[in-house]
């Protein structure tokens, strides 16, 4: 009776091993590898699919995690062995593919690209993807990842070319996006989803580089120069803000002591005046006195002597009379002033309470 026992080694499915009284038959895979040539001189080399080259297979069979082994029944597809423990039955049954589910970087080579203001650039990238269903991977393209590759670099000389140099620079993101919404559209039926989609590297002709150059440097002169303007600028402002705010506070200084000096001398005259009035009203009063009249006239004879006395000490120009020698004259004169006033205010007052009593003297008696 013969054992089946299921291998793997490295992760690549060996040759089911079939022992059978004492002897070993061991079976191979062979991977298939193929080398492509690209116009820049670079080589890659893109690994296809493993495949059993030999119909037999074990009945016990442990699939590793993240793997679904295809499996075919006399030629024809009957179904995918899930991680885990599976059965299968000699012969009949052959593991066609092996599919790993787990997330593969694959290396897009670089390739030249002309933008939309006909910039020609190269360009390469790293592609991101995995299978999502292994029987499309499996029966859907021959080589998923030599296709995925070839459909990446078209997709990104496409992309490209709808945008301009500084575009491409400046949303450098949102293309990465755009050229994977793109593959992905059309590697849906090849059970691929490829998950991010990275540029890596972005050569320029060197005439386009030094006239990008030339272009940051003058931009960055443009920003020194308008920044040193806005400086200037604002500190003229500053010093003229300063200035206008110093002299409202001058004239604000000036205007208030001018209120101070105002007030102060209206309350010194309204103070003079009171006091004034309140010597007036002595005088009167002290007039209607015994020798009142006497004492006002000397009163106004000293006054008239010291105008004179003053006017002399404040002024270049003299008023001098003719007996300024004679004090007993300057008295004389002074007194008869005071006469003079007097007897004017006593007709005054004699003349504003005549009408008054002619008008009662006149009126008939009733």
């Amino acid at each position: 009776m013969a054992t089946w026992i299921g291998t793997r080694f490295c992760g690549v499915a060996l040759a089911p091993l079939c022992t059978a009284n004492g002897s070993r038959m061991l079976s191979t895979l062979s991977v298939f590898s193929q080398r492509i040539n690209f116009k820049n001189g670079h080589y890659a080399v893109l690994h296809q699919q493993q495949r059993c080259v030999h119909a037999t297979n074990t009945i016990i069979n442990f699939v590793p995690q993240q793997e679904a082994w295809v499996v075919e029944r006399m030629g024809k597809f009957h179904k995918i062995l899930e991680p885990g423990f599976n059965l299968l039955i000699p012969i009949i049954d052959r593991i066609k593919y092996v599919q790993s589910l787990k997330e593969i970087a694959v290396e897009i080579p670089q390739q030249g690209a002309i933008t939309l203001d006909n910039v020609q650039l190269q360009l390469d990238g790293v592609l991101y993807l995995r299978v999502v269903n292994a029987y499309k991977a499996s029966y859907g393209v021959d080589d998923p990842e030599f296709a995925i590759t070839q459909l990446a670099q078209t997709t990104m000389r496409s992309e490209v070319g709808k945008i301009s140099l500084d575009t491409v620079f400046k949303e450098r993101e949102q293309l990465n996006v755009s050229i994977v919404e793109a593959i992905n559209k059309a590697a849906e039926p090849w059970g691929l989803q490829c998950m991010r989609y990275e540029i890596r590297d972005m050569t320029m002709p060197v005439k386009i580089q030094e006239a990008m150059q030339m272009q940051v440097e003058a931009e960055r002169r443009k920003r020194a120069a308008i920044l040193e303007s806005e400086g200037r600028r604002d500190a003229a402002i500053n010093v003229a803000e300063g200035e206008k705010k110093a002299r409202i506070l001058a004239s604000e200084a000036s205007m208030q002591q001018q209120i101070n000096e105002a007030r102060g001398e209206a309350e010194a005259i309204l103070m003079r005046s009171n006091a004034r009035a309140v010597g007036i009203k002595k005088v009167s009063e002290s007039v209607t006195l015994k020798g009142g009249n006497d004492a006002a006239a000397l009163s106004v004879a000293e006054q008239y002597v010291t105008a004179f006395s003053n006017l002399a000490k404040e002024t270049n120009t003299v008023i001098v009379p003719s007996n300024v020698s004679d004090a007993s004259s300057m008295i004389t004169q002074a007194l008869s002033v005071y006469k003079h006033l007097t007897s004017s205010y006593k007709a005054d007052l004699h003349s504003s309470s005549s009408p008054s009593q002619r008008t009662a003297t006149n009126q008939p008696s009733k």
